[in-house]
Order: C-alpha cells, then sequence, then structure tokens
C-alpha cells in the first residue's frame, strides 16, 4: 500500500526545502566552475578549448564513477544519525576516509596513464599534449577532492548541507580569478592556456577540503560524532559495507555520464550545426536537472533518518511526498521552458541556423524533466533504503539500452521507417526520454515494494 497523504506535504514539503536549497545552491556553483573554464578557455585558443573538452569528458567520466563510491557514506551515516547512534558516525568517517584514500590512488594513476584513452580522439599531438598535463594536474588536487566528498556525504548525514554551500560558495569566489592568473598569466606567472584552469582548480579543491576540516574541528556541533577521537585501522567489514552500496553508485553515475556522452558522440556525425544545437540544450537540461537532484539528496537524507529511528512508515510517506512534489515541480519548469524557449534561447545567442535546429528539441527536454524527477527521485529513496544493485542493472537497461540503442536506430533511421520528426538528434532526444520513462516505472516499483518489506518485517538497524 502506498503510503502517500496530502496532509503530510505541509510537513514535508518546508523539510525537504531547508535541506535542498543550499544543495541547489551549491549545485550551481560547481557548475558555474565549468562555464567559466570554458569561456574563459574558448577566448584564449580553439586548441585548448579543444584540449579542455577531451580531458574534462576523461576527467568527470572518472570523477562520478570514484565518488558514487564515497556517496554510500550518506545513507549510512543518515540511519545512524536518525537512530542516535552518533558515536558510530565517527567509525564510519574514518572507514569512508580509508576507502577514498585508495579509490584516490586508483585515480591518479588512470589520469597520470590515459595515453591510450586520449589516443581514441586521434587529435593533433599539441591538443593531445595540453589534455594530457590538464590531467596530470588534476591528478595533485584528487586527494582533496575525495575528501571532499567524504565530508559533503557526512554534512548531506546529518542535515548540514549548507556548511558546504558556504565552502563551495567561497571557492566560486576564487575561481574568476585563478583562472585569469592561470590561463592569461600575470605577477611574473606565464599563462598556461587551458590547463591553467586545473591549477586553479586544484587550489581550490585544497582550499575546501582545509576550510571544511577546520569547521568540522572546532565545531562543536560535531563533537558527538568523535571522527578525531583517534586513529582508526582499515576495518574491512566496514570498508565491504560502503563498497557494497557504493560500487552499484558509482557505476550508475557512470551509466548516467556515459549515456550523454555517447548521445552526443552519435549526433556529431550529423553535423557541426546538429551537435551545437544539441549542445546548448542539453547544457540548459543539466541546469534544469540540479533542481530535482537537489530534492532527491535531501529527501534519501531524510529517509534514511527516518529508517535509522525505525520509522518505516514516516519514511515511505517522506519519499512519496517527495516523488509528488518534486514530479510537480518539473512539469512547472517544463511548461516554462517550452514557452519561454525563444528567450531562454536568446541567452545562448546561437547562428540562426543552430537555432533552428535547437527549437524542436525544447519538446523533449520540457517533456523528458517529468521522467526525470520521478527517476532520480526514486533511486535517491532506494539509496536510503541502501539498495543500489538493482537500480544499477534499471539504469544500464534503460539508458544504455532504450536511450542510446533505440536512440541510434531512430535517430539514423536504421530501419527506413522512422518518422522524419523522430530523425537526427530528435531521435536520440526521444530514445533518452523513453529510456528515463521506464526507469521511473521500475525505480518507483522497486521502491513500493522496499518499502512495504520494510514496514512489514521492521528489520533492525545493521551495519
Amino acid at each position: 500500500m502506498i503510503h502517500f497523504k496530502l496532509s503530510r506535504l505541509r510537513e514535508d514539503i518546508p523539510a525537504l526545502l531547508k535541506l535542498a536549497g543550499p544543495l541547489l545552491i551549491g549545485q550551481l556553483a560547481v557548475i558555474t566552475f565549468g562555464v567559466l573554464d570554458t569561456a574563459m578557455t574558448a577566448r584564449y585558443s580553439a586548441p585548448d578549448l579543444a584540449a579542455l573538452a577531451m580531458a574534462s569528458a576523461i576527467f568527470i567520466s572518472i570523477y562520478v564513477g570514484l565518488t558514487g563510491v564515497i556517496s554510500a557514506l550518506a545513507p549510512i551515516a543518515g540511519q545512524l544519525f536518525g537512530a542516535k547512534r552518533f558515536g558510530e558516525i565517527g567509525e564510519e568517517v574514518r572507514q569512508a576516509t580509508w576507502l577514498a584514500l585508495g579509490l584516490t590512488v586508483l585515480g591518479c594513476f588512470i589520469l597520470m596513464n590515459a595515453d591510450h584513452l586520449l589516443a581514441i580522439s586521434r587529435v593533433n599531438p599539441e591538443i593531445e599534449g595540453k589534455a594530457r598535463l590538464y590531467l596530470n594536474i588534476l591528478a595533485l588536487g584528487l586527494p582533496a577532492s575525495m575528501g571532499m566528498r567524504v565530508l559533503m556525504a557526512l554534512h548531506n548525514a546529518v542535515s548540514r548541507p549548507a556548511v558546504i554551500t558556504v565552502v563551495q560558495l567561497l571557492g566560486l569566489g576564487l575561481k574568476l580569478p585563478l583562472n585569469l592568473l592561470f590561463i592569461y598569466g600575470g605577477f611574473g606567472i606565464e599563462g598556461m592556456g587551458g590547463p591553467g584552469c586545473a591549477v586553479a582548480t586544484v587550489i581550490i579543491n585544497w582550499f575546501w577540503l582545509t576550510v571544511t576540516l577546520s569547521f568540522v574541528l572546532f565545531d562543536r556541533f560535531y563533537k558527538p560524532f568523535k571522527i578525531f577521537s583517534h586513529l582508526s585501522k582499515p576495518d574491512w567489514h566496514r570498508i565491504w559495507a560502503l563498497l557494497k552500496l557504493g560500487t552499484p553508485i558509482g557505476f550508475s553515475y557512470l551509466i548516467e555520464v556515459t549515456s550523454f556522452t555517447f548521445m552526443s558522440l552519435f549526433i556529431a556525425r550529423l553535423g557541426t550545426t546538429t551537435l551545437a544545437g544539441h549542445q546548448i540544450v542539453a547544457n540548459m537540461g543539466t541546469v534544469m536537472y540540479m533542481v530535482p537532484l537537489s530534492l532527491s539528496i535531501a529527501t534519501m537524507t531524510l529517509v534514511s533518518q527516518s529508517i535509522g529511528a525505525d520509522k518505516q512508515e514516516r519514511a515511505e510517506e517522506i519519499g512519496w511526498s517527495s516523488v509528488f512534489f518534486t514530479t510537480l515541480l518539473c512539469i512547472v519548469l517544463g511548461i516554462a521552458v517550452w514557452v519561454f524557449k525563444f528567450e531562454l534561447l536568446d541567452l545562448y545567442n546561437p547562428p540562426a541556423e543552430v537555432r533552428v535546429f535547437a527549437v524542436p528539441l525544447f519538446l523533449f527536454i520540457a517533456f523528458y524533466q517529468v521522467f526525470d524527477a520521478l527517476q532520480v527521485t526514486a533511486a535517491f529513496i532506494l539509496r536510503a533504503y541502501r539498495i543500489a544493485f538493482w537500480p544499477m542493472l534499471i539504469y544500464a537497461g534503460s539508458l544504455w539500452g532504450v536511450g542510446l540503442g533505440g536512440g541510434y536506430l531512430l535517430g539514423f533511421n536504421v530501419f527506413g521507417n522512422t518518422p522524419v520528426f523522430l530523425q537526427g538528434a530528435s531521435g536520440f532526444w526521444a530514445g533518452n526520454s523513453m529510456s528515463l520513462g521506464l526507469a521511473a516505472f521500475l525505480l518507483l516499483y522497486l521502491f513500493r515494494k522496499t518499502a512495504a518489506r520494510f514496514e512489514k518485517t521492521h528489520p533492525p538497524l545493521q551495519l
């Protein structure tokens, strides 16, 4: 039985917004990093921009997989927080730090030996060299990035995302001057072009980690968690619990990223104009996605805390309240995007031929927001229940199979009977929309079954 009560919305929605607001601001701040890197490198030179695009695609694919594993700390610590087992949270943080250290070694090895990945693009040696330098520099900041991910998971678990948001905004304030210094040069420092973005990012990553660690060390709120009470040796039982939940989450992130990456690569075959139109709409979709993503992270926090407090029915109620509210909000956003599509296109000021290709794609971005909201909310609720393996399989089958496979068949008119309006980039967006719809249906069904089982059995918290 679905436990959804309209009367609960007045209680649940303010709680969700209180957590999701800071998360959304922080997510938008991080997105702005990429916008600044792209815009400022584009002014430096085209080869540097190409190198940045290559290196960023490789780094993001590696980064989201590694950080996805660490994000398993959030639901585990959230359940402990709900159960008021504060002292155990510190041990989980220490074990997550050991795991982050191991993943950092793996990530640095890949970033510093990325020749085979770079060779796939077959670009000229100048661009490849700049991309290699970019990745090598980012490897220096990966330890700080992974450590920061541990602290972000902790703050989400204990309902304190605003701390991370403030730190992220401080970093954003440093990004512009540091980019100017290292991309173009100044004060005796020679301009580095695209790789200068990486230097700025590394400095900010270490700044973030230092400030956040200091805050956790000196603020009384964190004292009950006993994070710094002692050093801990690796506890393979706890690390395995993190890996068991985190590895499927990491793969799920990787599936999402690669599905869009390959979608862009296939659309690139249709010509530069088509790709440019797709890129504008995809960029807008990424910004809009931050809304359901932030609400979903907030939902995971509240659901995991309710599960830890042994309030199984309340956990399910919060989940369905979030599904209802997030979907309704995204319907409104989708309608607004369609109504104001020309005004939004003016912000990008594309050439006339690119506008022609981009306008029809706005119908898909308005339509698929609903399915995107449903699937991401359900996925994060399931993570609160510490279920990630089946969602990973659902993502692989839907996003890779239906999304990319179906999009390829439609976009390139493989069978010769695809309607004209579904050929080209529209076909790939249609396939993506169908894949999200399928994922949403399956994930919501899994949530319903999981919640019913939890309510029936009332299992004790086992870590």
